[in-house]
């Protein structure tokens, strides 16, 4: 019995679902991957084959597993609170964060950032 492929146009729709589940535009999913929001657009629309590695970063980027774009639709998933993408500053500043135990500490750091954010 010969097995149905995914075809790209499938994963494609897959990925613009899971991105608008997310509230991420076509051009911020575009700025997490290092690609144009065009590119993006080709992987949505099934123009464009992603290789291993663009399913990869893709998979990370939407907070889903590779097989996620393999699934059969007919499959209930419950799914998890996606992790939003965070870049690598925001990541270090709470992990940091998360490691002052007292509370006048974290206090600081939040006022230092509000205050930053105002200097913006």
């Amino acid at each position: 019995m010969k097995q149905k492929l995914i075809t790209s146009q499938e994963i494609g729709n897959v990925i613009r679902k899971r991105r608008r589940e997310l509230g991420i535009s076509q051009e911020r999913l575009a700025e997490i991957l290092g690609v144009s929001y065009q590119q993006v657009q080709r992987y949505e629309n099934g123009s464009n084959k992603l290789n291993v590695e663009s399913i990869q970063n893709v998979a990370a980027a939407l907070a889903v597993p590779v097989a996620y774009f393999f699934e059969s639709a007919n499959l209930t998933v419950v799914a998890e609170c996606p992790i939003p993408y965070q870049p690598t500053e925001e990541k270090t500043l709470l992990k940091h964060f998360r490691q002052i135990s007292a509370r006048n500490g974290k206090l600081v750091v939040i006022s230092v950032a509000r205050l930053a954010a105002k200097g913006h």
